[in-house]
């Protein structure tokens, strides 16, 4: 065992430090992902790296451990002083990206399997009940029938094409549930989009909806969603959010099919909508829950471009209020006029709507 070593905590913004930890990292066929914002680093007395650890909100990344000291416990060190470091920002509840190869050398250390993808990821918690716990609570709100739907949804912000789409689940289903994306650093906040979400569908009957989580459609599980001005597509990710729903949230809710709206846009919700029906549709080789037939809904359109949120937001920015009008619910307009839109930007009509 190594006796004589330091810890250190490291900020991404140091660059002149990152560089030797870019370099160490690459050594062990790693990278740092843009949304890593710290690194916890060990360093021999002549200050050589030799091991390190990144914290991306509450998820633990880009670990590595020279050669010379893997299964000497020292992982064990490495992690609770990462672990202690997180818990000082007061997150609590946290996620770990490694290879399958290293599963069980984390179990060691603390960490459950939450789901794999042979060979390139795992993610592991630090709780080896919390995804359960938190199906238990879906199940409460199952709902009876054989055509049970599943849609995801950002909605940032609501337009008729989310209306849309979920108006026709719900005539195709007995029930659908709803999932809307939980994540912040959205245009709009998620107390926003939720709003907005429950306002225009108040009228359908057989919908429920859920507030989102770290286990759909998160940076926990997708986190190359979030950049896609950068059209970043991780091929594992997709799989690992995917494997996540069919295995664990759709047998939950008893969820047959999930529906989607076609992309003609974006490329890594594009991806994402292709990468269902493998990982959903598809019986897989190892073991998996019930197969979900993916429903994709041709995007409705106004003029001719397809309705978007993207569309909305750039009309936002420019102040053309009257387009925004034409592509979203009243119920968002609305919305959007009590708490973003300018009285004096409003066409005359309807600036006391």
């Amino acid at each position: 065992m190594l006796e004589s070593y330091t810890f250190s905590r490291i900020s991404t913004k140091q660059s002149n430090r990152m560089l030797a930890i870019r370099q160490f990292l690459s050594l062990h066929e790693l990278g740092i992902d843009e949304d890593v914002e710290h690194f916890v680093v060990a360093y021999q007395e002549d200050m050589e790296i030799i091991a390190c650890g990144g914290l991306a909100g509450n998820v633990l990344k880009s670990i590595a451990i020279s050669p010379d000291l893997q299964g000497t416990g020292f992982a064990l060190k490495l992690m609770s002083e990462l672990t202690s470091f997180a818990y000082e920002l007061g997150r609590f509840n946290l996620f770990l990206f490694t290879k399958p190869a290293n599963i069980v050398m984390f179990r060691q250390c603390g960490f459950h399997l939450v789901e794999k993808v042979e060979p390139n990821v795992a993610l592991l918690e630090n709780s080896p009940n919390r995804l359960k716990t938190y199906c238990q609570e879906l199940s409460a709100k199952r709902k009876p029938g054989g055509k049970i739907g599943g849609i995801v949804m950002n909605a940032n912000p609501f337009t008729l094409g989310h209306q849309y789409l979920i108006e026709k689940a719900c005539l195709q289903c007995d029930w659908v549930h709803l999932f809307a994306v939980k994540e912040e650093g959205n245009e709009f906040s998620f107390a926003d989009r939720l709003a907005m979400i429950r306002a225009g569908t108040e009228h359908l009957k057989n919908l429920t909806i859920h507030t989102g989580s770290d286990y759909i459609i998160s940076r926990v599980t997708f986190p190359t969603y979030f950049i896609k001005d950068q059209q970043v597509i991780n091929y594992a990710h997709t799989a690992l959010d995917l494997k996540i729903f069919r295995n664990a949230i759709a047998p939950a809710l008893g969820i047959t099919h999930r529906f989607v709206g076609s992309e003609p846009l974006c490329p890594v919700t594009r991806h994402y909508n292709q990468a269902m029906r493998q990982w959903l549709e598809k019986d897989l080789e190892d073991e998996c829950g019930p197969a979900i037939e993916v429903v994709e809904i041709e995007r409705c359109q106004e003029g001719a471009e397809p309705i978007s949120a993207s569309r909305v937001r750039d009309l936002l920015r420019a102040e053309d209020i009257p387009s925004v009008r034409s592509l979203v619910p009243q119920t968002t307009y609305s919305y959007l006029n009590q708490h973003y839109i300018a009285p004096a930007q409003l066409p005359h009509s309807v600036a006391t709507v």
